[in-house]
């Protein structure tokens, strides 16, 4: 299974088609809170995980305020368990690093907590509804990498 980042529209269908799936279909997500202004190639970085020709998973991330802010990280009900999660964030926080990025955050369903915290995420603020599910502000600072500058 790899993780690349998304360069077409094409493979952007299939991120979009992905998260139908899991935010729209299986959490109820309304679908105009889904797609935002940053659902472009342009506005945001998109990946996939692939399993073989497959999209199983996918993700965006941002720069907000000079932070790195994921977002959209789903995975097809049939492949969760596999390790996918893990995936998408390790690329994720890799995309951020090179583009010099040194902290992420994200918005994490109460029921992921435990899991982001495992990838050295700390938990930021009180529980928040979003979409009718509760989320925690959720943050980590990025390891050092060599082509990192500091002003």
């Amino acid at each position: 299974m790899k993780a690349v980042t998304i360069q077409t529209e094409e493979e952007l269908k299939q991120a979009f088609y992905i998260r139908k799936k899991v935010f729209i279909e299986e959490q109820g997500t309304p679908e105009e809170d889904e797609y935002d202004q940053y659902d472009s190639l342009h506005t945001a970085e998109h990946i996939l995980i692939l399993d073989k020709n497959k999209a199983v998973g996918t993700a965006r991330w941002r720069v907000v305020d000079g932070i790195g802010k994921l977002e959209r990280i789903c995975i097809l009900k049939s492949h969760r368990k596999l390790g996918i999660g893990n995936k998408i964030v390790n690329k994720l926080e890799e995309l951020a690093a090179t583009k010099g990025i040194d902290r992420v955050k994200l918005h994490g369903q109460v029921q992921a907590e435990r899991f982001y915290q495992k990838l050295g995420y700390q938990t930021d603020s009180d529980v928040f509804m979003e979409d009718g599910i509760p989320h925690v502000l959720m943050w980590k600072k990025l390891p050092e990498t060599k082509s990192s500058h500091h002003s």
